[in-house]
C-alpha cells in the first residue's frame, strides 16, 4: 500500500488547488471498473474526488474551519469513513481499508494540529470486533494564521503631516518659551529642507 499513498495527483485536483497550498496526504483507490477515488488532505482543507468517464469528475472541499468531525469506523469486513461539517455537510467512504482510514485520520489530525492553537485529539472504542476513532474539532478553534484584512495604521498619517503644519506648530512653541531660540532654528531648518 506504499506507493497508493503518495501517487501523482489528477490534474482535476492540481486545477483546484490555491496558490501555495501544499498537500500532506493522499490516497487513491480504484474500485472493481470505476475510475479512481481519491482522499487528499492538504495544509487547508480535505478534498474529496470522485472521477469519472470522459474526463468528467465530483470534487468536493471541506476548509477546516469548517470541519465539525471525523468518525472512522472500522469492522471485519469493511470501514466507514464519515467527515461531517458545518452546513449539513457530510462525506462516505466505505472503500478505504483498516490501515489507510487510520492514516487519514491521522494526517488530517496532523494537520489540525499545524494551525489549531489548542491541540487536537483523537477518541478510540475497541469493541472485539469493531474500532471506532473519532475526531473531533474544538468548540473554540482558533488557528495561528493571520487574518486576511489587517487595518491601516495611524502612525502612517502622523507621518504624512504637510511640513508647513508643522513650521506653524513650531512656531507656536517657540513663541510660548517651550523651546530656546537654538533649538527652534535647528528644527525650522531641517522642516524647511522637507518642503
Amino acid at each position: 500500500m506504499g506507493k497508493e499513498e503518495s501517487p501523482k495527483l489528477p490534474k482535476s485536483v492540481l486545477r483546484h488547488l490555491e496558490p501555495g497550498e501544499r498537500v500532506l496526504f493522499s490516497i487513491k483507490k480504484k474500485i472493481s471498473l470505476e475510475k479512481p477515488k481519491w482522499l487528499l488532505v492538504t495544509d487547508r482543507r480535505i478534498i474529496y474526488l470522485d472521477e469519472k468517464v470522459l474526463g468528467r469528475y465530483d470534487l468536493k472541499a471541506l476548509p477546516y474551519q469548517k470541519l465539525e468531525q471525523v468518525t472512522v469506523k472500522l469492522g471485519v469486513m469493511s470501514s466507514e469513513f464519515i467527515i461531517e461539517g458545518e452546513e449539513n455537510i457530510t462525506l462516505r467512504l466505505g472503500w478505504m481499508n483498516k490501515e489507510e482510514a487510520r492514516k487519514a485520520i491521522n494526517a488530517i489530525k496532523d494537520a489540525l494540529n499545524a494551525i489549531a492553537v489548542e491541540p487536537v485529539s483523537i477518541e478510540v472504542k475497541k469493541g472485539l470486533t469493531s474500532e471506532t476513532w473519532i475526531l473531533k474539532k474544538p468548540k473554540e478553534f482558533v488557528t495561528r494564521t493571520m487574518p486576511a484584512y489587517q487595518p491601516a495604521q495611524p502612525v502612517a498619517k502622523e507621518e504624512k503631516e504637510d511640513p508647513l503644519e508643522k513650521l506653524k506648530k513650531l512656531k507656536e512653541l517657540y513663541d510660548m518659551g517651550v523651546i530656546s531660540p537654538e533649538e527652534y532654528e535647528e528644527k525650522r531648518k531641517k522642516l524647511l529642507e522637507e518642503i
